[in-house]
């Protein structure tokens, strides 16, 4: 074939045809880990602590989480947020071992123990697993998500099971508006980690204030190599962007802006960063026209639901209020 007829590298408008795990194999290939790692160190204990039973995280999860005028503010100029024990110890471990029983049921190891350097993601788990289902529908995380973008009712794109295996790269830099074909802006992230992240693990970091993406809109999204990362961080260097780069909490959740330009690091620990990370998205938001392949397998999350459509299908339930009935 001539070089005439190849489809350019920036041409990212076909239809991802593959899983969706397949898809994360090829995202994180696009980060730069040109330097060199380090040893990997102990990661931090996990709390010895009673698991509570599942009435009892549904009883937790249901009760509302406070936020002040000034967090939501903060959030809306910065596109990011960073919430103190949004999840009790016993909750998180209760998850924790939940979770690593799915991803060894699915992949054949234990994320801290089989092979490394791993990626590993699960999506829409909710739909067959009553105890992630309670996670995933927590009124809790649905109603802090709808005071931070300040919507009514919001919705649930998909949940996310995300384990980044020791020894496993850098996350490219990117915002979620790349990943979500979804035709608003009301998008918000709750991304939960089940342990403790100090910084060798790889926590996420956010680049503020939220207006910051409007930088790199010329840098071009490639489908293979590292340019686009490299791109970006080059851009937030030149301009002295701020970037925040620091350790999560036990019950420390973040939420992020679909406009939020975020990365994360090397996991240089000796334990998978194991993350439960929902998206939920304002009533009322549509499909765009052309979704691409960086929205990889978007049709799993909203089956009968095509370009242009109302964004509802019976995966997409409003998660808040929890009394406002459904619509089609």
């Amino acid at each position: 074939m001539s070089r005439d007829n190849e489809i350019p590298d920036s041409d990212v408008s076909q239809a991802w045809d593959q899983d969706n795990q397949a898809w994360w194999d090829w995202y994180v290939s696009l980060a730069d880990n040109t330097a060199e790692p380090y040893p990997l160190e102990p990661a931090p204990p996990l709390p010895d602590v009673a698991i509570p039973s599942e009435s009892e995280v549904i009883e937790e999860l249901a009760a509302p989480y406070p936020l002040t005028d000034e967090q939501v503010e903060r959030f809306q100029k910065n596109g990011y947020i960073k919430l103190k024990n949004v999840f009790s110890a016993g909750a998180l471990m209760k998850l924790r071992r939940e979770l690593i029983r799915l991803l060894q049921a699915e992949f054949g190891v234990d994320p801290d123990q089989g092979a490394r350097d791993r990626f590993l993601s699960l999506e829409m788990i909710w739909l067959d697993n009553p105890l992630l289902k309670a996670y995933v529908l927590s009124p809790r995380l649905a109603q802090i998500a709808a005071q931070l973008i300040q919507s009514d009712a919001v919705r649930l794109y998909h949940d996310n099971v995300l384990a980044k295996q020791p020894e496993c790269g850098r996350t490219p830099w990117h915002f979620d508006d790349h990943h979500f074909p979804l035709d608003t802006n009301d998008v918000v992230t709750a991304w939960a980690p089940v342990q403790a992240i100090p910084l060798a693990m790889g926590p996420l970091a956010f680049a503020y204030p939220l207006d910051v993406h409007r930088l790199v809109n010329a840098v071009t999204f490639e489908k293979s190599g590292t340019g686009y990362d490299r791109g970006v961080a080059e851009v937030f260097a030149r301009n002295n962007v701020a970037v925040d780069q620091t350790p999560f909490e036990l019950g420390e959740v973040s939420f992020h802006h679909n406009l939020s330009f975020h990365t994360a690091s090397r996991n240089l620990t000796d334990r998978s960063r194991i993350v439960l990370a929902n998206t939920y998205y304002g009533d009322g938001a549509r499909i765009v026209n052309s979704p691409t392949m960086v929205s990889g397998d978007w049709q799993k999350f909203m089956p009968g639901v095509g370009p242009g459509d109302l964004a509802v299908s019976e995966f997409n339930p409003i998660c808040w209020p929890p009394e406002r009935p459904d619509h089609e």
